[in-house]
């Protein structure tokens, strides 16, 4: 089979399908990705500050808090199917509530942004429901 010059050549041999439109991010998106990223980053501070010995960290639910479950809560609330996403933004707002509150004196002020992020996150996906 030859190619005329009309004829693209990704068209020879095969009939051409248009591709679908990409189906654009909700406008959570952006916030939820935006709170997994800040709350990576705390983490980390947080983790190197116990182990540079920088903060020294009391063995408390905050602490435990703080340094476990905010990142993979975040990562739940960004990329979970629908109704588990929902509930991990909630359990993740109410989790730094209760690491900040309970750690305000140490580096839980280093989860405020991701605490914000997420909160606003949370807001819009709940808004974005049908």
């Amino acid at each position: 089979m030859t190619a005329s010059p009309d004829t693209p050549t990704g068209a020879i041999g095969h009939a051409s399908r248009p591709e679908p439109a990409p189906v654009p991010a909700p406008p959570s998106w952006a916030w939820r990705r935006g709170a997994l990223l800040l709350a990576i980053a705390a983490q980390l501070i947080t983790i190197s500050a116990v182990l540079n010995r920088v903060d020294p960290l009391t063995v408390t639910w905050a602490a435990l808090l703080l340094a476990i479950a905010p990142a993979p809560l975040a990562a739940a609330a960004a990329f979970a199917p629908a109704p588990v996403n929902r509930l991990a933004a909630v359990a993740g707002v109410a989790v730094l509530i209760a690491g900040i509150a309970g750690f305000v004196t140490h580096t839980g002020l280093f989860f405020v942004p991701a605490l914000v992020a997420l909160a606003v996150g949370m807001v819009k996906m709940w808004r974005e429901q049908p």
